[in-house]
């Protein structure tokens, strides 16, 4: 992995009725939790005033921990249209936040996150954050009630860990082909 100087991350896991965040500060290619929560909507009167709340929230978390990058939980297929519509308007007016102070976007499948957090795209949530407590040392009575904000830090960690992941130059068809344009560089 390079280490950056500084960098914070913000990830997000979008939810209509209870969206997740968590906040990473990254020294060198050493994680730091700044902070995780939870922007309860609950109580919100209808779907336009629960997207409000979102962009409010989400641009008061912007202005708090001024993130570099925000990532963020794709929302996956569901059977029910109309909740995928909701979830989709939500994580859309968190993007639109994001996008509004010129902060890049990286979107992460739920199953690539738990794949990079615990090494099964099948893990639970419950699993998901016992691995982030024991990685980032987190007190067990710092551990949020709400899954959601370990997921939204789980999409930081995630997006962390990405980081280090070698980019391919542009050019090389594949690995074969790098090697081919590369003897001299392989052993």
């Amino acid at each position: 992995m390079q280490p950056v100087k500084e960098k914070v991350i913000l990830g997000i896991d979008p939810g209509t009725a209870i969206m997740g965040y968590g906040v990473l500060r990254i020294v060198g290619t050493n994680p730091e939790l700044l902070a995780m929560g939870i922007i309860d909507l609950r109580k919100q009167g209808n779907h336009y005033q629960k997207l409000k709340r979102i962009y409010e929230r989400v641009t008061g978390i912007i202005e708090g921990y001024l993130p570099d990058e925000l990532a963020v939980e794709a929302p996956f297929f569901g059977k029910n249209v109309q909740s995928m519509l909701k979830l989709g308007r939500a994580q859309g007016v968190a993007m639109a936040a994001a996008l509004n102070r010129d902060i890049p976007i990286i979107e992460y499948a739920p199953l690539k996150i738990k794949m990079a957090i615990t090494g099964n795209g099948k893990a639970s949530k419950e699993q998901v954050a016992d691995m982030l407590q024991h990685m980032l040392k987190i007190a067990k009575e710092d551990m949020p009630v709400f899954m959601d904000a370990t997921d939204g830090l789980a999409a930081a960690y995630c997006h962390f860990l990405q980081m280090g992941r070698p980019v391919m130059e542009k050019g090389y068809a594949g690995w074969k082909d790098f090697i081919s344009k590369n003897p001299g560089r392989i052993r």
